[in-house]
């Protein structure tokens, strides 16, 4: 399997990577990419947030006080509130999710770690990241993180991406596989 592959070039990670520089000047990667984490959180529970985030109906200043507030209430750094301000002054908070996901592999990177997302039918328990992540790592010869989301529609197995490589042993994958193969021998 590749590594991670840092696309600095798109719009996305041309901010992930000006951010990650300035965390980096500061001392405060660390702190950043907990904060990124949060506000990932935030979106994936907040109906309302994500429409803030993805509305073009919404105004840069109505975008910039409501994530003022938010910022303030989950009480993000100075540097990372900062950040989500001017994103939204530009009018490119639309596209913070992938902006988190770069800063998350910019920081990886700087740490020699690769960064999996794993698809499974269930959460996977502690002893399954375990063992996942030491495969990956004798597979790589990295450090690996994982980003794990849980799909029901997969039905079993797991869909491994790590950079442009991905592996996908999920069981509707091969339920399909077959169904192909039958109907093309019939």
């Amino acid at each position: 399997m590749a590594t991670d592959e840092l696309n600095l070039s798109s719009m996305p990670g041309r901010y992930a990577g000006a951010l990650f520089e300035l965390a980096r000047d500061q001392g405060k990667v660390a702190d950043v990419e907990g904060d990124l984490a949060n506000f990932q959180i935030l979106l994936n529970d907040s109906t309302e947030l994500r429409r803030l985030v993805a509305s073009p109906v919404f105004t840069s200043e109505d975008q910039g006080r409501a994530l003022k507030a938010v910022c303030d209430k989950a009480g993000l750094s100075a540097l990372t509130a900062n950040f989500l301000q001017v994103v939204a002054k530009n009018r490119r908070l639309f596209a913070v999710p992938q902006m988190i996901k770069d800063f998350k592999s910019l920081a990886s990177h700087s740490r020699g770690e690769v960064t999996a997302e794993v698809i499974s039918a269930q959460a996977l328990t502690e002893d399954q990241i375990a063992q996942l992540k030491e495969t990956l790592k004798a597979s790589v010869g990295k450090t690996v993180m994982l980003d794990t989301v849980v799909d029901p529609s997969i039905m079993g197995g797991l869909i491994v991406k790590v950079g442009s490589q991905m592996v996908d042993s999920s069981l509707r994958t091969k339920l399909t596989a077959i169904r192909s193969g039958l109907r093309s021998a019939a």
